[in-house]
């Protein structure tokens, strides 16, 4: 048995039924236009070999490969206006999610490399954590790394370049790169019989 209807239902129902009919703010168009306008632009600061990747219509990648061509500020203005009329025309959905997909394994680069200057400025820091590394990263290069840090607290001490420091940052992202690379092999080859229990 379904619950009756009281006055405030019927009042709530009156006013959705009031707000579908009514008309877009020219506000609100004007915020999704310069939403268009400012992918559009968004667009034109990406390198081509991504833009390819995006499937966009030829119209649209001509004009947004045409910005950079573009120099003058009237011109630059009038050919923003009509990069946001040809967003307008197509499904921005693709295109918003694959950038957000860039944005996010660029911060996640990011996040790598600030580990890996973590752990050396650490390293270089306190000897002690020389160990806790090789504990997580087993087929390290012990003696090469012992050297380096060795080398780099040298050239601290002396004001000099940190070359060592730099090389000690290449050591790191190659062991751990080829350790993710062993884990993500051996899970590739897991036997299914492991998988299906």
């Amino acid at each position: 048995m379904k619950p009756k209807k009281t006055i405030t239902d019927i009042e709530f129902d009156k006013e959705a039924n009031l707000d579908a009919d009514l008309p877009i703010s020219k506000t609100k168009l004007k915020a999704e236009a310069d939403a268009q306008q400012e992918l559009g632009v968004r667009l034109s600061d990406l390198p081509k070999d991504k833009l390819l990747k995006l499937n966009l219509p030829e119209a649209l990648l001509t004009a947004v490969l045409d910005t950079k061509k573009i120099t003058a500020n009237g011109a630059i203005r009038r050919h923003r206006q009509y990069l946001g009329r040809l967003m307008r025309e197509i499904d921005t959905a693709p295109i918003l999610e694959q950038l957000s997909r860039w944005d996010g394994k660029h911060t996640a680069e990011n996040a790598y490399f600030h580990g890996l200057e973590r752990w050396r400025d650490r390293m270089i820091a306190d000897s002690n954590v020389l160990s806790e590394f090789i504990a997580l990263y087993p087929n390290t290069d012990i003696q090469q790394l012992r050297t380096l840090i060795r080398n780099a607290q040298k050239e601290l001490a002396a004001n000099k370049p940190p070359k060592s420091s730099r090389e000690i940052f290449k050591l790191l992202r190659e062991v751990t790169q080829a350790a993710q690379q062993n884990s993500d092999d051996d899970s590739s080859h897991a036997p299914t019989d492991e998988l299906d229990d």
